[in-house]
C-alpha cells in the first residue's frame, strides 16, 4: 500500500470509517447512503478517472443538486468524500498527509461543477496551496450526464511565472494519460529544479514585508532582514513585499498576495516564510492555518540569533527570558504556529489542562529566570564599585550591529573577541583595559549591537546588561559610515540610547571603516556634520585623534552637557 493511502487508512479509522465531509444537512437518508458508497469504489491507478466513476459523481451531484468531490490516493483507492453547495466544496483538513517540500500531497481532488462552468480561481489555489497531484471538475449535464472534464496540474518554476497548467478539456474517456508515470515525471522535475538552487541549510525561506508609507524604502529593510536571515543561518530563496493602505489584521497581506508566496514556494522549495513585522498572535496563527509552512516573525527571528550566539551563563538566561516573554501570550489551544516553532512544554497532570500547565510552568521559569538576573544584577554593582574605587573611568562601547564595535575594541586593546561579517556577532559583553598614550588608563566595554526595531522582550531581558552603560563614564558610538543606511541607524541607536535613560551621559561618534567611503570629500563634510570622527578599525595609524579624544573625555576635558545630539 502507498505511504498516501495508508495515511488515508488511519485517518479515516480514526475519525470513522465512510465519513462524509462538508454539508450534508438536508439530505435524504438514502442520498447519504449512495455519497457513502463512494468510499467503495476505486479508480484504476494509472488512470485520472473512468467514464463510469465520473458519471456515478455526476448521476449524485445532480440529484441532491449540489457539488461532489472526492480525494482519490496513487493507488485509486477514495480516500475523502465531500458535499458542497451549489457553487462549491470545502475540503478538509489534510495534516496527516505527506508535505516534503519536493514532492506532492498524494492525493488528485475529482469534483462535479452543476453550472458547466470550467475551473475556478479557488479550484486552482486549492491545487497549488494544497499541493494536490492533479485537479478534474466534471460538467453535470442533462440527467446527470457526465459532459467535459477541466483538468489542471501544478508545473514547476518557470520564466513565465505560471503556478499551474490547464489541460484542454475533454470527455472523460478521453482523459487518458497514464497517471503514475504522469506524477512521477512531475515530481522528478519538480524536485530537480529545486536541487539546482543552493539548499545547503535546512531552513529555505520567503521573505514577506507589507509597506504602508510610500516614502520609506521598504527595499532596504527587507536587505536588512535577508543579513538577519543569514546571520541565522538560513537560506533566502526570494523575498515579497506589498504596498497597502493598512496592513490587513489577519493575514498582515492580502490573502490573494498570500497565496501567491505559498505557490510561489511550493514551485522553489522554500520552506519558511519571515515577515520583517512583528506578528500578533491571532495574525501567527491565521497565517499558520492557511499554509503548511513554518511562519515566523522578525522579532523570532532575532531571539534565534541570539540564542545562537549566548555562551555566557548570563547570556544563556537573558535569551530564554526574552523567547519565554514572547511565547507566553501566543500558548493557545492547539496552537499550531507555536508548535511548529518549538513543541510544547511540560505534560499532563490532573486536574489540569495541558494548556495551563504549559502557561503555569512558563510563568514560573521566568519568575525564577528573573530571580537569577536579580543575583546577577547585584554581582555586577558590586563590580563596579571595585572599579569605582580604582578611579577606573569606563567607557562603553555602542552602535548598531554589525557597525565593527569588536574589531574596534580588538584593535584598541589587543583582545581577541570574536569578530564575524554576522549581524549580533557580539552577545556577551566584554571588557579590557585601554591604556593611553600618557599611561592613563580605562575599562573599556563592548556591548550588544542595537538594531531598528529591537524586541521589547530583548530590551527587558538585557536591563542587567544595559544597566553597564549607566555607570560609563563615556559612550563611544561607532558607526558604519560606508552603510548607505548609517543616518536611519544612528537615529535608532540614539533613539534607544533616549529610552534607555541615557541621553545625558557623553558621547563620541565615531565614522567607522572610512577605508570602505569612497569619496573623501564627502566624508569629511559628513564628519564635520555629525561631529564624528574617521577611523579605520583595521588601520590603527587612524587611531591618535581618537585616543586623544577620548582621554580628554573621561579625564573631564569635555563637559557632559550637549554631549550627543540626534541627527
Amino acid at each position: 500500500m502507498s505511504l498516501s493511502s495508508t495515511f488515508a487508512l488511519s485517518l479515516k479509522q480514526e475519525i470513522a470509517i465512510n465519513k462524509i465531509f462538508g454539508n450534508t444537512s438536508g439530505l435524504r437518508s438514502e442520498d447519504i447512503t449512495n455519497i457513502e458508497r463512494l468510499y467503495r469504489r476505486s479508480i484504476p491507478p494509472d488512470r485520472v478517472l473512468t467514464h463510469e466513476f465520473a458519471r456515478n459523481l455526476t448521476e449524485l451531484s445532480h440529484r441532491i443538486n449540489r457539488q461532489i468531490g472526492v480525494l482519490v490516493g496513487r493507488r485509486g483507492d477514495i480516500a475523502f468524500v465531500i458535499v458542497g453547495n451549489h457553487r462549491e466544496i470545502v475540503i478538509p483538513g489534510l495534516d496527516g498527509f505527506r508535505a516534503a517540500s519536493t514532492r506532492l500531497k498524494g492525493l488528485r481532488l475529482i469534483h462535479t461543477h452543476l453550472n458547466g462552468e470550467p475551473l475556478t480561481r479557488d479550484d486552482l489555489t486549492d491545487l497549488a496551496l494544497l499541493r494536490l497531484d492533479f485537479i478534474a471538475a466534471v460538467e453535470v449535464g442533462e440527467k446527470g450526464i457526465p459532459g467535459l472534464v477541466y483538468a489542471a496540474h501544478v508545473i514547476p518554476e518557470n520564466p513565465e511565472g505560471n503556478y499551474w497548467l490547464l489541460l484542454d478539456p475533454v470527455r472523460p474517456g478521453d482523459l487518458d494519460m497514464n497517471f503514475l508515470d504522469f506524477i512521477q515525471a512531475l515530481e522528478e522535475e519538480l524536485a530537480r529544479q529545486q536541487t539546482t538552487r543552493r539548499v545547503d541549510r535546512i531552513d529555505r525561506a520567503i521573505l514577506v514585508r507589507v509597506e504602508t508609507d510610500p516614502l520609506f524604502d521598504g527595499e532596504r529593510s527587507l536587505g536588512e532582514l535577508k543579513e538577519l536571515a543569514r546571520s541565522c543561518g538560513v537560506e533566502v530563496f526570494d523575498s515579497a513585499m506589498q504596498y497597502r493602505r493598512q496592513i490587513d489584521p489577519k493575514f498582515v497581506i492580502g490573502r490573494g498576495k498570500l497565496s501567491d508566496i505559498v505557490i510561489r514556494a511550493l514551485q522553489i522549495g522554500a520552506n519558511l516564510l519571515i515577515f520583517d513585522h512583528e506578528l500578533s498572535p491571532a495574525q501567527s496563527r491565521s497565517i499558520t492555518d492557511f499554509t503548511d509552512l513554518k511562519v515566523i516573525d522578525r522579532t523570532q527571528l532575532i531571539l534565534d540569533i541570539f540564542a545562537q550566539r549566548a555562551h555566557s551563563r548570563e547570556g544563556k538566561i537573558q535569551v530564554e527570558l526574552a523567547q519565554l516573554k514572547y511565547r507566553l501570550p501566543r500558548l493557545v489551544k492547539r496552537d499550531s504556529a507555536l508548535s511548529r516553532l518549538a513543541g510544547g512544554i511540560g505534560g499532563r497532570g490532573p486536574g489540569e489542562m495541558k494548556l495551563e500547565i504549559d502557561r503555569r510552568r512558563v510563568r514560573e521559569r521566568i519568575d525564577r529566570l528573573e530571580k537569577e538576573l536579580a543575583a546577577i544584577r547585584k554581582g555586577r554593582a558590586q563590580r563596579r564599585g571595585r572599579r569605582q574605587r580604582m578611579y577606573l573611568p569606563v567607557i562603553s562601547i555602542v552602535g548598531y550591529t554589525n557597525a565593527g564595535k569588536s574589531t574596534l575594541l580588538n584593535a584598541l586593546t589587543q583582545s581577541n573577541v570574536l569578530v564575524e561579517d554576522l549581524l549580533f556577532a557580539t552577545l556577551d559583553p566584554k571588557s579590557s583595559r585601554l591604556r593611553f598614550p600618557r599611561d592613563t588608563e580605562a575599562v573599556i566595554t563592548d556591548t550588544v549591537g542595537f538594531i531598528r526595531h529591537l524586541p521589547k522582550e530583548l530590551v527587558a531581558a538585557f536591563r542587567a546588561t544595559l544597566e553597564e552603560l549607566n555607570e560609563a563614564d563615556l559612550l563611544l558610538h561607532v558607526i558604519d559610515v560606508s552603510n548607505p543606511d548609517f543616518e536611519e541607524q544612528i537615529t535608532a541607536v540614539e533613539t534607544i540610547l533616549d529610552d534607555l535613560g541615557l541621553s545625558h551621559k557623553k558621547s563620541i561618534r565615531v565614522f567607522n571603516k572610512e577605508d570602505l567611503f569612497p569619496d573623501k570629500t564627502v566624508l569629511g563634510n559628513l564628519s564635520r556634520r555629525f561631529d564624528a570622527l574617521p577611523i579605520s578599525a583595521m588601520k590603527p595609524e587612524t587611531f591618535p585623534p581618537l585616543l586623544e579624544k577620548i582621554e580628554g573625555a573621561v579625564m573631564g576635558k569635555i563637559p557632559a552637557k550637549g554631549a550627543w545630539r540626534k541627527a
